[in-house]
């Protein structure tokens, strides 16, 4: 799951909780999106922690150029 998915049950688990008054019988819903968030914001953190771990800085490649043709008269 990438960052966006992470974002989305962020999202969902927000408006679950705080902008829906449906009952349910045996199923609370504000838990289910407390549940969401939760879950939510720890993919948040191991997607930013595993991708601050793959960016490694290479230093630019150094180019060397030799010019070793020899250029024969044009006649």
């Amino acid at each position: 799951m990438g960052l966006g998915g992470c974002i989305i049950l962020i999202a969902v688990g927000a408006i679950l909780t705080f902008a829906t008054d449906w009952d349910m019988q045996g199923v609370d819903l504000d838990m289910v999106g407390v549940i969401l968030m939760i879950v939510g914001l720890i993919g948040v953190t191991t997607f930013s922690s595993i991708a601050r771990r793959r960016r490694v800085v290479v230093p630019p490649p150094t180019t060397v150029v030799e010019d070793d043709r020899r250029r024969d008269p044009p006649f």
